[in-house]
Parts: C-alpha cells; sequence; structure tokens
C-alpha cells in the first residue's frame, strides 16, 4: 500500500513580500515534498497566505488601500515567486477564499455547538506582531514589549468569544509527552512543555472593533480572530467542512508542519485542542525551524543587511537556484539558527563544483562515453563499495528525521570519497592492456557511486542532479528513487555535457 505524505508551510502574512525567511521555510519543505514523492510516497504540499488580522489592517491604512487590495497584491508576489522558484506545492490557500471562509463558519458552528466557544471580555495586554494575548506576568517581565519584536504591547478590552483551551489542556499535555516526536527539536518540546505546566487561559477568538476578518455565523458582529481562522487552512484547504471532503480523508492527520519557531506554541497547544474539539487528530509532528541572521547580527533594513527578495535573487542570478537550496540546507543542522553569509554561499557553490560537478567530469572523462564492466575488486575498493551501497539507507533515515543538513551533505560526502578513491588508484595510469579490467572496474565503482550520489540530491538540486544523470544516460522522468539508486547497466552510453556549476568570479 502506497504511503501517504502531507507537508505544510506556514501560511505567510502578506503585508510585504516574500523574504529570506519565507524562501528558507517554502524551500525546506519543497525538498521534503520532492523526496517523499520521489520515494513513492503519495505527497500533497500546501502553502498559503493568512490575510485576516490587525496586521494587515494597519499595512492596508499606511499604504491608503482596503485591506483587500493589499492582500491581492502582495498574495500574486508570492504566488509568482514560488513559481519562479520552482516550488512544487500542490495547493495554494487564501484565507480571504470563499473556500476557506464557509468551511471556517462551519467549525465555529461545531465548536458552539459542543459549547467549546463562548461570550465573555477580555481586558489585558496584546501583542500585535503576534497577534497574541499576553499575560500581566509575561508582559511586566518583558518590559510590556513583544519578546519577539520588541514593540510596545497594546492594552486592549472589548467583549470577545472564547475558545475553552483550559478544558483540552490535560489531553494535549497527555498527548505532548506521550508522543515524543510530535514537537521537534527536542529543545522545543521542552519550551512547550514547560510552558503549558505553568497554566493557560482559555483562548479569545473574535473582535467587536475589528471587520477584517470572517464574521462568527451565530454573531455576525464579531469577526473570527487570528488563530482558529489561519490555524483551520491546514484542513479547510482539504475540503473539511465543505461537503467534498474527500482530499481531507485521504491526507489528514498531516504528516509535518513546517514553521517558525516564533509560532511553535499556537501550533502545539491552539491546534491540537482545537482539533481535539472537533473529533480530529493531531497533526503527526510539527517542526519548528531557526531564525536567520544576517553577517552575525539580527536582519534589519536599517543596517542594510536584510536579505530581501531582491538579494535572493542576486544570489540565484550569481549561482543558480539549486545552489541557492543547497547553501540554505548546508548552512546549520536543521532547526538551528542560521547566519546568511556571502562567503559561505560562495563556498557552498564551490563545494558543489569541486566535489560533485568534478567527480563526474573526471568519470565521463575517462569512461570515454560507456559504463564499465565490473570485474573483480581489490581491497581498496571495499570502503567506496560499502559507502555506495549505505547511502540509500542513510539517507532515507536523515529524511525520516527532516535533518536536512545531512540530507545535503551524504551524496556530497559519497562523491568526495570517489574523488578520493580516484586519486588513489589512478586508473588513468592504467594503459597496458592488461591492465584495462583493472581500470574497468575502478571507473565501474566511480560512476556507480556518482550515479547514486546525484540521485540522492534530486530533491535539493532538482534540475543540475536531473542534468548530471542525463549525462549519465539516466532519465529521471517518472522514475522513483529505488528505481534511480540501481545499477548502471555495463555498456551505457554517457553523454558529458556542460559542467553542473561553472566557476563564478
Amino acid at each position: 500500500m502506497t504511503a501517504k505524505y502531507y507537508i505544510t508551510t506556514p501560511i505567510y502574512y502578506p503585508n510585504g513580500e516574500p523574504h529570506l525567511g519565507h524562501v528558507y521555510t517554502t524551500l525546506c519543505a519543497d525538498t521534503l515534498a520532492r523526496y517523499h514523492r520521489l520515494v513513492g510516497d503519495d505527497t500533497f504540499f500546501l502553502t498559503g497566505t493568512d490575510e485576516h488580522g490587525i496586521k494587515m489592517v494597519k499595512t492596508a491604512a499606511d499604504a491608503g488601500v482596503p485591506p483587500r487590495e493589499l492582500a491581492d497584491r502582495n498574495v500574486a508576489v508570492f504566488e509568482a515567486v514560488w513559481k519562479e522558484l520552482k516550488v512544487t506545492n500542490d495547493d495554494f490557500i487564501r484565507t480571504s477564499s470563499d473556500r476557506h471562509k464557509s468551511a471556517v463558519q462551519e467549525i465555529v458552528r461545531k465548536l458552539v455547538a459542543s459549547d467549546d466557544i463562548y461570550l465573555g471580555a477580555y481586558e489585558g495586554w496584546y501583542d500585535e506582531g503576534q497577534e497574541e494575548f499576553v499575560t500581566e506576568t509575561e508582559a511586566k517581565a518583558a518590559e510590556y514589549k513583544s519578546t519577539i519584536s520588541g514593540r510596545p504591547l497594546v492594552r486592549y478590552k472589548e467583549p470577545t468569544y472564547f475558545f475553552r483551551l483550559k478544558k483540552y489542556v490535560p489531553r494535549v499535555l497527555w498527548h505532548i509527552e506521550s508522543h515524543p516526536h510530535f514537537i521537534q527539536p527536542e529543545s522545543r518540546r521542552n519550551e512547550v512543555l514547560s510552558k503549558l505546566k505553568a497554566g493557560v487561559e482559555d483562548l479569545s477568538i473574535s473582535r467587536a472593533t475589528l471587520k477584517w476578518g470572517i464574521p462568527l455565523p451565530h454573531d455576525p458582529g464579531h469577526v473570527l480572530y487570528v488563530w482558529i481562522d489561519a490555524l483551520s487552512n491546514y484542513i479547510t484547504a482539504l475540503g473539511y467542512g465543505s461537503g467534498d471532503d474527500g482530499r481531507f480523508r485521504r491526507y489528514w492527520p498531516a504528516d509535518l508542519h513546517l514553521i517558525g519557531k516564533e509560532i511553535m506554541w499556537f501550533h502545539t497547544v491552539y491546534w491540537p485542542a482545537m482539533l481535539f474539539a472537533l473529533g480530529l487528530e493531531a497533526p503527526r509532528q510539527v517542526f519548528a525551524h531557526g531564525w536567520w541572521t544576517a553577517g552575525g547580527r539580527k536582519m534589519s533594513k536599517s543596517l542594510g543587511n536584510f536579505i530581501d527578495l531582491e538579494k535572493v535573487r542576486a544570489a540565484i542570478g550569481t549561482y543558480g537556484q539549486d545552489t541557492l537550496r543547497f547553501y540554505l540546507l548546508r548552512a546549520a543542522p536543521f532547526g538551528a539558527d542560521l547566519d546568511w553569509n556571502d562567503a559561505d554561499l560562495a563556498k557552498s557553490h564551490k563545494e558543489l563544483a569541486n566535489v560533485l560537478g568534478n567527480c563526474l567530469n573526471r568519470i565521463l572523462k575517462m569512461t570515454k562515453g560507456v559504463m564499465s564492466a565490473a570485474g573483480a575488486s581489490d581491497p581498496i575498493d571495499q570502503h567506496l563499495a560499502e559507502m555506495t551501497e549505505a547511502l540509500p539507507a542513510k539517507l532515507a533515515d536523515a529524511y525520516a528525521r527532516n535533518a536536512l543538513q545531512d540530507c545535503a551533505t551524504l551524496p556530497i560526502e559519497l562523491a568526495r570519497a570517489t574523488n578520493g578513491y580516484i586519486d588513489a588508484t589512478s586508473p588513468f595510469k592504467l594503459k597496458d592492456p592488461a591492465q584495462f579490467p583493472r581500470r574497468d572496474m575502478i571507473l565501474h565503482l566511480a560512476a556507480r557511486a556518482v550515479s547514486r550520489a546525484l540521485a540522492a540530491m534530486l530533491p535539493i538540486l532538482p534540475h543540475k542532479a536531473a542534468e548530471g544523470l542525463a549525462q549519465l544516460g539516466v532519465n529521471v522522468e517518472g522514475k522513483t528513487l529505488a528505481e534511480l539508486f540501481g545499477e548502471l547497466p555495463a555498456g551505457q552510453k554517457f553523454q558529458a555535457g556542460q559542467p553542473l556549476f561553472p566557476q563564478v568570479g
């Protein structure tokens, strides 16, 4: 039976154009989706935009346009950029779309019917950037500023509907503790558990003073605010609450919600609680990656180190899309904070050129256009043969752990070992006909190794890896990774092409 794999990015605020943070999350998700398609999983990859809330209203007011106009303008940029970056998302959900709004209202009706939503009043501190209420204790400890943005908290008071979050806290706590891989990395899990055990209040879910949002079906004077609206996208995009829930039954629960660490709490506490209230399963895993800095400092437009879309495009213009993808995944262990460094980007390109690209070029030149036959092996062959055989299992383990840095480096290390093997065995020196069987065996092992390395890099280098495999006579179209990892048959024709990673500068 075919396994299914449902992966999501967070839905992004379109109060501005995409920047490095959006690109990073989306390309990481795209890499995971590409891998699961390659291994034959029934894969669904969702991204989209979160278009309601006070940030959109304020940004639109500053621009002198209605919130809908601002949303439409910036959403068009998000969609265009993902196409430009060859992102393979299967759907793009907008919270302002009719399909989402009607499904969310159905969700609210269910929660009202189960008495999980009630009318109350709220007075307290609010972090507008995070769309989050903050307790007096937390506000005082942070000097009444946002712990994320540093901006002043806002004092807020009005009637509001609440979701009975406290009712579901014991079950959420049990779920986190009994499913150790639900929250990753482990350090994030510990943060959530600590905060959860300190106690939570019911969740305010509506605004009477805000008009840009989804009206509550039983009280249209209130609009639904942020978290039920935004988090529900993961099921409304699948048709939940629409009467046509075939995709929902096929793909839910999500296998991975990939998010930034600043929204971990909402995804691991609010979201499972809402799902439990609806009688639904929690997602299988929520993984929070780290934040980007630039030159060792927090990115800031005033400092001139903000990596915006223009700088991302400039990097692609210099090095190509695949090098950018490799650099982003190579930069740090997945989940840790990362630092954008132009010199490291250049080093990543050189590593691809000097290790993977050079390995392929050397083999193509020495094989003279055809795959050689295997013969008797020598002890020196053993290490490379073992590395080549071990790569598929090691790669599968790395992807299962979402260890994207390992996913990027494992194939490179095989190519590096192949270069070392060629240096040690010197097949180019074996010119006596009596030495040809030995030369053929060396080139056979080397070609098989680089072929596997290229196949393993397809989720990360989808264009360059396919181009390299084509030079080895392998067409990747419609093939699974297991098929691509198969032996290169003796006699297969090779066709050398341009270097995969041309020198820059």
